[in-house]
């Protein structure tokens, strides 16, 4: 499995958050691959995402409107895609203005991480881990405590 983070916004190299996102990009059984590019307007930043997006993959969009599942949930989500043939998964990160609704259109799963608003660097490490815990759930390795 290939997963590919498009994300708006540059991480910093030897941030503490860019320190987290190699630990588990290192830990994941599955090739990783960051894509990025720099906050500009909108439709721009539709553009990028929209146009990297790989062919076949399964996209997930991280939007505030979307599903707040459980990482089992997830798991079992990735999982399904997985048993029918997906190879790759895209995750997209907008800027700070979010999605537009083409980018969404797109999507297989709009997913949220909650209410609350985390900074995109930040957001990007807690989803390289749970990439990584979603790995672990469906390879029944200890790492994930249900």
């Amino acid at each position: 499995m290939k997963a590919t983070i498009l994300a708006i916004g540059k991480c910093k190299n030897g941030s503490p958050e860019a320190h987290i996102i190699a630990e588990y990009m290192k830990r994941s059984g599955w090739e990783m691959v960051i894509k990025e590019k720099d906050n500009s307007s909108q439709d721009d930043e539709a553009k990028f995402l929209q146009n990297n997006i790989p062919h076949g993959a399964k996209v997930v969009v991280l939007d505030e409107r979307g599903v707040n599942i459980s990482s089992i949930e997830l798991a079992d989500k990735i999982s399904g895609w997985l048993n029918g043939g997906c190879s790759e998964i895209c995750f997209l990160i907008g800027g700070a203005d979010g999605h537009l609704q083409s980018t969404r259109d797109k999507a297989d799963l709009i997913l949220s991480f909650g209410k609350l608003t985390l900074p995109h660097m930040l957001m990007r490490a807690v989803l390289t881990e749970q990439i990584y815990r979603v790995q672990t759930i469906i390879n029944h390795h200890p790492y994930h405590r249900a």
